[in-house]
Formats: structure tokens, C-alpha cells, sequence
């Protein structure tokens, strides 16, 4: 069933059932383009979750009691169906959040591969023998580690969910997800190609909610064993506290503030571009988007000259027309925010060389912005952005820029760019962060682990370290009796 502007009709998923609310109450949905409601999204009450969580229980023993090659055949159904529905599931993706149609499509089409190799790599979670006392046989065991209850947010609607969904599945897990009620159709449409390839009832349930109420009841419960999120620094650690206060292990894959070093020796045109199209990739609303740029001074010129007309390059438009190249940012949230944190570094010296303004029409849009002279005490460089804001900041020395970069409490992604082994090497030994590209910005893929260290979170996500966190490894001393 779908809506009159063409969305879907959004249900939860519990016990193997598409379902309403108990109390049947709702929040809009809102098209970040148009400014318009397309559909509404059911909130669950404390007897739904409840009734989540007994599913995912039971859903657990039929899940951890299903061979693998049968759990192989239905998840990799459920990534060809999802392959198949791409172009579907990125309509409605572009429609509640905002990205351009090809950015979407291409984000369901590449998580169906995420599933796909998080199917083949489970199936290689090995135990070991080890050598022991005569009579003795000593093994270590990789179980899964029970019901999963996960939260994600809306920047990445179907890449968010699938990273958990995947890991939580393949190891043999059962999951409640919170997906994000501002694009809720997305995950939906994920959890469908499940139901459709035949997963059973009860192994992957999907609600949404108030989000403090859901979480406080999901991760208190006794039913859930592990913790994922997704999200800002601020929640993560409130999730992270009550997760402790029961003695339940989290994943934790929070925000950060991403430096790019420009080093003397690089390139500085290819460097700015390489980096602005990173910087623009879905608004710049992505937890690892490149969000200070730290230039040599030699070079900053050149850098910021190449810098600009790239983000003047950037089509602004929504995401259905065939040539936006960068739509809306997701909410009127961050739209406030791009315009606080503009403001308060022009209001101490910064200049704005482009940009620096939404559009005047309706729809959360900000036009790709750079800003130069910007000072060390300026908002924008000790708040992650979230948007399309680029603040460039020259360096003298390479001991200077590894101060700055390394002197935030955030340590997620970071870039370089060297043409030197030897400072390419410096670079990957004392940036501190979990993710480290040099010469260019790629993304997460889901053949290496991605994470951060200080405040933004612990744990990995994708390559094979994304199965610790969902495997319990046990240790059986077998004393072989006569």
C-alpha cells in the first residue's frame, strides 16, 4: 500500500507480523525536499517492545537451531531480492531523506553485497583445539551471543540497519532494530526482502518509537544480550551507561570530527577535489565526511582556489531530479545548525568565500559552503558539521597539524595526503583515529573493520572483526573418563 505522494504505508515488524502501534499513534514523516508530510510512522508501546523482545527470544533458539546452509539460503535470497528491489528502495530512501536517486539506489545495491559477505565470512567463525594435559581435551567455542537490540540513525537508511541486521544474523543472532522514525520506509522495505526469502518469524523485528523509552526498555530487558548503536556521541554515551548499569556489552560507532591533513608534498588540486567530493557525498551528512581541512600553508591557496570551484560545481536540487548531484539535508535540525555554526565563525573573523546560506525555497537546503581565516576557537572546528560546511585552516608544520588534528576528544576517520612514504608512514602512526585513508577519502566497505577510539565509540563493524561483538567465545575443558 503506498501513500498518495507514491511512499509506502509503514508498519513495524513483530513476531513475523506487519503491525500498527498498540495505541495506533503516529509522527509524520517529512520529504526534506518539498517540506511536505508523505506518510506517518507507527510508535510502539512498552506491551509492543515487549512482545519484540519475546519474539526475538524465541526467534533466537529457532535461529541458533538452523543449519548454516539453510541460514546461508535465506539471507543470500535476501540480498538477491534486495539487489532486484534497489531502484525501489532507493525511491523511497531519497523521498524520506534526501539523497539523490543514484546515491540511493547505489546505497541499497551495495549493502545487499554487505549482506553477502558478512554470509560467507560467518560461515568461517572458527573454534580451535588446544594442545593439553593427556585425557584432556581443551577447545574454544565462537556461540552467538543471544537477541540483539539495535538503534540507528537516518543518514544512511538502509546502510545504517543492514550493518547490524547482517552481522546479528550471520553469527546466528536474533535481532530487535530501532530504525530511525524520520526514514522509516527503508528499513522497512530491508526487513521485507527477509520476510520474503523466507526468514522465520521472530529472528528480525522492527519498531520504532520514542526514542528513550525504547531503548531504556530494550536494553534493560533481560531478553537482550548485546548493545549496537549507531549515533551522536551525547546518546551514545547515555546508551552506553545504561548498557553498563546491567552489565550488557555495546557496540558503540559514534561521531567524530573529521581532520584532512594536506601535507607540503601533495598535490594540491587533486587533493581538494578528491576531497570536496567526499565532503558533499549525501550533504555532508556522514559520520566519517572529511570536516577540517588542514592545509600547508605553501599550498592553501591553490588547495582552497580548487576547493571552491568544486562546491560551486555541486548541483543543489532534490534528490529525484536527474541532475542534483547533492540534495537537502535531512531535517530542519541540521539546516539550524549550518546556519549556527556559519554564523558564529563569521561573528570571529571567518570569511565565506562560497555559500554560507540556504536556498530561498522550500526544502532543507544549504548551499555547499567553504569558509577560510576560520580561528582555532570557532564552533565549527570542535563540532562535528554534520553538512556541508568546509572549514580550510593553514599549518606550518607537520609536529603543528598533528596537534590539531589529534587535539579534539573524537577519533573516528581522519585523511592525509603525501606524496612521501616516509610522511605517509607518520601520518598512519600518530593520527588517532580508527579509520585512516591517504590520498583519498574512501568510505566504509564491508570487507574492513571501520570504528573509532576516544569518545567516538568502541568496537568494529564490517571484516571479520564485525563478528566479535555478536559471537561469544566459550572455553570447554573436556576430562575424557574411561
Amino acid at each position: 500500500m503506498t501513500t498518495d505522494h507514491g511512499y509506502p504505508a509503514v508498519r513495524m515488524y513483530i513476531a513475523g507480523e506487519w503491525c500498527q502501534g498498540g495505541t495506533g499513534r503516529t509522527a509524520p514523516i517529512v520529504n526534506p525536499a518539498t517540506e511536505k508530510v508523505i506518510g506517518d510512522v507507527p510508535l510502539a508501546t512498552p506491551a509492543d517492545l515487549d512482545r519484540a523482545l519475546a519474539a526475538a527470544d524465541t526467534g533466537f533458539r529457532t535461529w541458533r537451531g538452523t543449519s548454516v546452509a539453510d541460514r546461508t539460503r535465506i539471507l543470500h535470497t535476501a540480498a538477491d531480492l534486495l539487489t532486484e528491489r534497489a531502484a525501489a528502495v532507493g525511491r523511497i530512501m531519497t523521498q524520506e531523506q534526501g539523497k539523490p536517486l543514484a546515491e540511493a539506489a547505489g546505497e541499497a545495491r551495495r549493502v545487499a553485497d554487505t549482506l553477502r559477505w558478512h554470509i560467507e565470512d560467518a560461515r568461517r567463525a572458527y573454534g580451535r583445539l588446544i594442545p593439553s594435559a593427556p585425557g584432556t581435551v581443551l577447545s574454544v567455542r565462537r556461540e552467538p551471543v543471544g537477541p540483539v537490540a539495535a538503534f540507528v540513525p537516518w543518514n544512511f537508511p538502509a546502510g545504517g540497519p543492514m550493518r547490524k541486521i547482517s552481522s546479528a544474523l550471520t553469527a546466528g543472532c536474533s535481532i530487535v532494530i530501532k530504525a530511525s522514525e524520520e526514514t522509516p520506509a527503508t528499513a522497512a522495505a530491508l526487513v521485507a526482502c527477509f520476510v520474503d526469502a523466507g526468514l522465520p518469524a521472530g529472528v528480525l523485528n522492527l519498531v520504532f518509537g520514542e526514542p528513550a523509552q525504547v531503548s531504556a526498555q530494550l536494553i534493560a530487558s533481560p531478553v537482550t544480550r548485546l548493545i549496537a548503536f549507531t549515533g551522536s556521541v551525547p546518546v551514545g554515551k547515555l546508551l552506553a551507561a545504561e548498557a553498563g548499569r546491567v552489565m550488557k556489552p555495546a557496540l558503540m560507532e559514534l561521531g567524530g570530527h573529521a581532520p584532512v591533513i594536506v601535507c607540503a608534498d601533495a598535490d594540491p588540486a587533486v587533493a581538494a577535489r578528491r576531497a570536496a567530493q567526499a565532503k558533499f557525498l549525501n550533504a555532508g551528512q556522514v559520520c566519517t565526511s572529511p570536516s577540517r581541512f588542514i592545509v600547508h600553508e605553501s599550498l592553501i591557496d591553490d588547495f582552497t582556489a580548487e576547493f571552491v570551484t568544486a562546491a560551486e560545481s555541486v548541483v543543489v536540487g532534490d534528490g529525484l531530479a536527474e541532475d542534483t548531484t547533492m540534495g537537502p539535508l535531512a531535517n530542519e535540525r541540521r539546516l539550524t545548525a549550518m546556519q549556527r555554526l556559519t554564523a558564529d565563525a563569521v561573528a570571529r573573523g571567518a570569511k565565506v568565500l562560497t555559500g554560507g546560506e540556504r536556498l530561498d525555497r522550500a526544502g532543507y537546503f544549504f548551499v555547499p559552503t567553504v569558509l577560510v581565516d576560520v580561528p582555532p576557537d570557532a564552533e565549527v572546528m570542535h563540532e562535528e558539521p554534520f553538512g556541508p560546511l568546509a572549514p580550510i585552516v593553514p599549518f606550518t608544520d607537520l609536529d603543528e597539524a598533528l596537534k590539531t588534528a589529534n587535539g579534539l576528544p573524537y577519533g573516528l576517520a581522519a585523511y592525509g595526503f603525501t606524496r612521501d612514504a616516509a610522511t605517509a608512514e607518520r601520518l598512519s602512526a600518530e593520527l588517532e583515529a580508527g579509520i585512516l585513508s591517504l590520498n583519498h577519502c574512501g568510505g566504509s566497505v564491508h570487507e574492513a573493520p571501520s570504528g573509532g577510539v576516544k569518545e567516538s565509540g568502541y568496537g568494529r563493524e564490517g571484516g571479520p572483526e564485525a563478528l566479535d561483538s555478536y559471537l561469544v567465545t566459550k572455553r570447554v575443558s573436556h576430562l575424557l573418563v574411561p
